[in-house]
């Protein structure tokens, strides 16, 4: 199994809700007068606009947390930065850890990413593919096959392409970052 502690990866820490904001703001501190700067990277509270009708009948902004009572760490998991972080007023602990010393497992890049464009901390890839067209498959099983776009989903940034699989067209769904448009 890869050492997934001695790189950058983003997990999960539980706080009491409505303390989010408080809690981002004493790790920020904590990060600076403790010199972790180069172990824990970003800390962030996925929000997302919403539109809500007033009484009067307009219409008014509101920043909404997506996961209330919880807060979102890229870090490099080492003793000292998850003591940091555990350490923290505010925080009930990371999810992901069972607690009794046990180092918390980290956010897969299938499970953060969606989070990530959803909140607008992440570009969200743009594909120049219409539906019909040829592609190659960059990566996975299907590597280096041709295939026909028959869906796209810009949303979740996927696509649908049909490869030839024992003789007849087989979907598969594939990111955008698997495939490739044919010159």
């Amino acid at each position: 199994m890869a050492d997934f502690y001695s790189q950058k990866n983003w997990y999960i820490v539980q706080t009491y809700s409505g303390l989010e904001n408080s809690v981002k703001m004493n790790l920020m501190r904590r990060i600076e007068t403790m010199q972790m700067e180069d172990k824990i990277y970003q800390v962030v509270i996925p929000e997302e606009l919403t539109y809500e009708k007033k009484a009067d009948g307009t219409m008014k902004e509101k920043l909404v947390k997506i996961y209330p009572g919880y807060v979102f760490i890229e870090m490099i998991v080492t003793d000292d930065s998850w003591f940091v972080v555990r350490n923290t007023p505010g925080v009930t602990g990371f999810l992901g850890s069972s607690g009794g010393g046990t180092k918390p497992i980290p956010l897969a890049p299938e499970e953060i990413n969606p989070i990530l464009k959803k909140a607008g901390l992440m570009a969200t890839p743009k594909l120049n593919i219409q539906i019909g067209e040829q592609v190659r498959v960059a990566a996975g099983p299907f590597k280096d096959q041709i295939g026909t776009i028959d869906e796209i989903d810009t949303e979740r940034s996927v696509a649908t392409i049909l490869v030839e699989m024992f003789g007849r067209p087989t979907p598969a769904e594939l990111g955008f970052d698997e495939i490739e448009k044919l010159s």
